[in-house]
């Protein structure tokens, strides 16, 4: 079995359930996972994580994210996306580079923001694309996000902007682009969209679904698996011992002195040889010294 991080480019038309259920076949294992769905006109980076790495993935999941794609104004549609049906036409006399952009900068910062009606979240059970569907009203589930970026990177093509978007997990691309026209006084939705970046991987590092063979070929240098003990974590890496080891490995605490740690953060914790130990908590500071109680999470060995 493979153990690790999977970087893939994600086509056009298919789910992220259809690349995890392609590579399951290719590579002829069952545990994978993903790390933050893409629509399926969406392309782009998707992180599967494979064998002990599915552990990591609610770590991996809350990785900011950026996106490239473009918004076409004058059309609304039921899906806010180039993919549903046209439910709103308007004109788009007025509209200039200068005054989209200026409105693109309105989203920038906390937002609440509500899912489209038709996307997977769920309430009571039930998704929100299946209630849409049957043609009963969506709920109201505002949400949290936040937005670093969200700005034009060209001028307005007739009636289409081509964007880059840098938010927080969870962000809706196509609501933003939604409600930029709201904003504008007109109709939009997301033509296209296109998943570059999650946290520190980028979509340049990918292999296509079809092509994940290459990235386990040992005669080929990939950039596309992390092997399991490299994977990167959004938190701080210690070293331990090999008494702190066996303390690990039983799911007892260790005492550290690392003064870039402190209580309440998540730590990765390697052994003497590099090794993927666990992942940890710091449960604890004692004294002004920089000794922290770390409680194992999560044991790998």
């Amino acid at each position: 079995m493979k153990h690790g991080l999977l970087l893939v480019d994600k086509e056009g038309g298919c789910t992220s359930h259809d690349v995890v259920q392609e590579v399951r076949r290719r590579i002829g294992q069952k545990k994978i996972g993903h790390c933050g769905t893409l629509d399926p006109d969406a392309t782009g980076l998707l992180l599967l994580t494979l064998g002990r790495g599915t552990r990591l993935t609610r770590f991996l999941i809350r990785a900011p994210k950026v996106y490239e794609g473009d918004i076409r104004f004058g059309t609304a549609t039921d899906t806010y996306d180039a993919s549903g049906t046209v439910t709103e036409e308007a004109s788009t006399v007025g509209l200039d580079t200068e005054r989209v952009a200026e409105a693109m900068r309105t989203f920038e910062g906390d937002l609440h923001q509500n899912p489209p009606p038709y996307c997977a979240t769920k309430v009571g059970g039930v998704k929100f694309y299946e209630l849409a569907r049957r043609g009963e009203a969506v709920p109201e589930k505002t949400k949290t996000v936040h937005v670093w970026s969200f700005q034009p990177t060209g001028g307005l093509e007739g009636n289409d902007l081509a964007f880059r978007l840098a938010c927080s997990s969870g962000t809706y691309a196509r609501s933003l682009a939604h409600e930029l026209g709201r904003r504008l006084g007109t109709a939009s939705h997301l033509a296209r969209l296109r998943r570059t970046q999650i946290g520190g991987f980028n979509v340049e590092q990918a292999v296509r679904a079809g092509e994940v063979g290459a990235a386990f070929d040992p005669d080929r240098e990939s950039t596309s698996f992390i092997p399991f003990d490299a994977i990167p974590l959004p938190f701080e890496e210690i070293r331990t011992d090999a008494q702190q080891e066996r303390r690990i490995t039983h799911g007892q605490t260790v005492l550290v002195r690392d003064a870039r740690i402190d209580e309440g953060d998540w730590v990765k914790v390697v052994n003497g040889r590099r090794e993927f130990v666990a992942v940890g908590a710091v449960v604890e500071s004692l004294g002004e010294d920089g000794v922290r109680v770390v409680q194992p999470k999560i044991v790998f060995k």
